[in-house]
């Protein structure tokens, strides 16, 4: 009998999910300028889909032309709440982000335009700024309203928390909730912050280690480029924007930056004694020469547009290694930002720094998320006492390992306490 029951049971809930997937399917069908194909279900998941939703290349001017955008649904319930995540590249698959584990809600996850697949036959890049790009997810959201009336929250990682905040800027009345995980809100395309966090960072040791290995393998660069080159080589890589000599200096400048940004540790900085290969290899782990090629430099065209017209972004201090650099300027210092067929850099921060001053002042109902060992922390929203929002840094935390899942439990239930007032909603 208890197994006859199990079975029934089961099936009830196949037959369930059935009918809210045939029911989800028609919805969709009814949808303008929608198309899904069903991809699997996690479990937990009602239905899945890989949605293209036509948006308009100037949300404005219509007539303009269009192009299709990649949407991953997650649905879980008519009556859940709905997460819309605003991510800021290329979407290769689907993925389940924690606000919507926490909500046990629908999810949609949004590819940014003019990144993988969500692309016109020819790019235009005046059409890829905030305005335009933020009117994408406002559109989604006024598409699927009907099918989710429940209360909707946007949440994003890195550049798509960077979305996140100004999505909600643009569209105040969409969510309810935002949380942006760490999420730079940058002043300029070289900004100075930046270079602060980078001088102040760990211990004087440390960061004297990492100068120390800079200075070691640029005064061995006739024996480090040969290495290079067959190293790129066996990674098939190719450097026409960059010479080859120049994408090694850039990573060798990229070094501090992405040593703490991605977490690693001061123990394990080699010294001279370790020779040139230990000492390349330990430098291609943390910060990958192949980011400098014509590989990842097109991939990321897009990003580096945005960071040079309108985000803002970085740069690498070029004065500390003066006589050291070879291929690359030391009269001023060297842009991270590499712009798409060298174009200049018309940098207008005027959207920025406006939306800066909003979240202090009225950007309220956002959890931001940051680690204070991640380099991005640098140009973190600062805690402001004028708005109803919620700051959470972990200690010690890099970009990567800045979530939910590695709050302590008292500031997990901080967290979750902010989110049932915000939501009038009780989260298990």
């Amino acid at each position: 009998m208890r197994t006859l029951f199990s079975i029934l049971f089961l099936s009830l809930i196949h037959i369930g999910l059935s009918a809210q997937s045939s029911e989800l399917e028609e919805k969709l069908f009814a949808l303008p300028d929608v198309q899904f194909t069903a991809m699997p279900a996690a479990e937990g998941i009602a239905a899945a889909y890989v949605l293209k939703v036509r948006q308009p290349l100037d949300h404005q001017h219509p007539e303009k032309g269009s192009f299709w955008q990649r949407v991953y649904l997650e649905h879980v319930g008519f009556d859940r709440p709905t997460t819309i995540v605003t991510h800021g590249y290329n979407v290769p698959s689907d993925k389940r982000y924690e606000m919507a584990e926490l909500l046990k809600g629908n999810q949609l996850l949004v590819e940014h335009r003019f990144f993988g697949e969500s692309v016109p036959d020819s790019i235009d890049y005046t059409y890829l700024n905030l305005t335009q790009a933020t009117a994408d997810y406002h559109h989604i959201r006024e598409l699927f309203r009907t099918l989710y009336p429940e209360k909707w929250v946007s949440t994003g990682i890195s550049k798509g928390g960077q979305t996140t905040i100004f999505y909600r800027y643009f569209y105040p009345n969409d969510v309810a909730v935002s949380f942006p995980l760490v999420a730079p809100i940058n002043f300029s395309a070289e900004d100075q912050r930046i270079y602060t966090f980078l001088d102040t960072v760990g211990t004087d040791a440390c960061r004297k280690a990492l100068y120390d290995v800079q200075t070691y393998l640029l005064r061995h660069r006739q024996e480090i480029l040969p290495r290079a080159r067959w190293y790129a080589k066996g990674a098939n890589l190719t450097f026409t924007y960059l010479t080859l000599e120049q994408a090694l200096e850039y990573t060798i400048l990229e070094y501090p930056f992405s040593f703490w940004q991605w977490g690693s540790h001061c123990d394990e900085i080699p010294g001279p004694e370790v020779g040139i290969d230990s000492m390349l290899s330990h430098v291609f782990k943390i910060s990958d020469l192949g980011f400098f090629s014509d590989r990842d430099i097109l991939d990321y065209a897009s990003h580096y547009y945005q960071a040079g017209t309108e985000v803002g972004y970085y740069g690498y201090q070029t004065k500390p290694f003066a006589g050291l650099l070879k291929a690359l300027p030391t009269d001023h210092n060297a842009t991270a930002i590499f712009m798409p067929g060298h174009a200049p850099i018309p940098f207008n921060g005027n959207l920025t720094n406006t939306v800066y001053n909003w979240t202090q002042t009225k950007g309220t109902h956002i959890a931001y998320l940051y680690g204070s060992a991640d380099t991005w922390s640098a140009t973190a929203v600062p805690k402001s006492d004028k708005v109803d929002s919620a700051w959470f840094f972990l200690p010690s935390t890099d970009h990567r390992a800045a979530r939910v899942k590695n709050l302590s439990p008292a500031e997990r239930a901080r967290f979750v306490s902010v989110l049932e007032r915000w939501l009038d909603m009780e989260i298990e």
